[in-house]
């Protein structure tokens, strides 16, 4: 079975920037999309980008496109979100989400919400 565990989250003031990380065990890394969320308090959940199952490709949500930068390390399989010029509205719990799709075979959209395995979540705070 897929396990996902983010870390990386804190407390930071505004313009900081964090990386999160997600460690992924359990099957092929590599065969996997991986996408990052945001949950902030009282909203609902929300993409914040993904990446595809070999690193080529990756998109972003408008309100963190030049700011946030997603990337992934198969050989250590591990996806991370480097977040820059973090803003009090980037506080969210953060959880990362994989699903098969090697070669994009199963037809996914980039910003599709659709996957398998999710993470816990690491909290991030940004004061102002």
């Amino acid at each position: 079975q897929v396990q996902l565990v983010e870390s990386g989250g804190g407390l930071v003031q505004a313009g900081d920037s964090l990386r999160l990380s997600c460690a992924y065990s359990g099957r092929t890394f590599s065969s996997h999309a991986m996408g990052w969320f945001r949950q902030a308090p009282g909203k609902t959940r929300e993409l914040v980008g993904s990446i595809t199952w070999n690193g080529d490709s990756t998109y972003y949500a408008e309100s963190v496109k030049g700011r946030f930068t997603i990337s992934r390390d198969n050989a250590k399989n591990t996806a991370y979100l480097q977040m820059n010029s973090l803003k009090p509205e980037d506080t969210a719990d953060y959880y990362c989400a994989a699903r098969w799709d090697k070669y994009g075979s199963r037809g996914y959209a980039p910003d599709s919400p659709e996957y398998e395995y999710w993470g816990q979540g690491t909290q991030v705070t940004v004061s102002s």
